[in-house]
C-alpha cells in the first residue's frame, strides 16, 4: 500500500496517488470504469509499463477488478478502504515528518490550523 504520492515518489507511485484520489473525491465510484492503461499513459505522458505498474497495485489491493477484454473497475467499497488505509499511512508515516518540521520551525499548530481555516 502506497499513500497519497509526494513530487519525490516513483512515477507510478505518483500515477497511483492521482488515481487514489480521483477514487476519494468519487470521481470514480463503485463499478466505473478507470481510464485504459493506454488513455491514462497518454494522459499523464507516462509509459504504459508504468500506468500497469500503478494499476496492479489496486488490483492487488482489492480495490479494482479487471475484466478481461473490457477494462479495470473499481470494487464495491473500495472508497472506503482506500481511505482507511490512507489514514492509516498518513499517521504512521507522513504526519510525523510533518510534526518534527512544526517543532524544528517553531510553529503552532493551532495558528496554522487558523491561517488554513481563515
Amino acid at each position: 500500500m502506497a499513500a497519497l504520492s509526494s513530487d519525490d515518489s516513483p512515477v507510478y507511485l505518483r500515477l497511483r496517488g492521482t488515481i487514489a484520489a480521483a477514487i476519494l473525491r468519487g470521481d470514480y465510484g463503485a463499478g466505473d470504469q478507470l481510464p485504459s492503461v493506454r488513455a491514462l499513459a497518454a494522459e499523464h505522458g507516462a509509459n504504459p509499463l508504468t500506468v500497469a505498474k500503478a494499476y496492479q497495485s489496486f488490483q492487488d489491493d482489492g480495490y479494482v477488478e479487471v475484466r478481461r477484454g473490457v477494462g479495470m473497475f473499481v470494487l464495491s467499497g473500495a472508497a472506503e478502504r482506500l481511505r482507511r488505509a490512507e489514514r492509516e499511512d498518513f499517521v504512521a508515516h507522513q504526519w510525523p515528518r510533518i510534526r518534527e518540521r512544526i517543532d524544528l520551525l517553531g510553529l503552532d499548530a493551532t495558528d496554522l490550523l487558523e491561517r488554513v481555516d481563515g
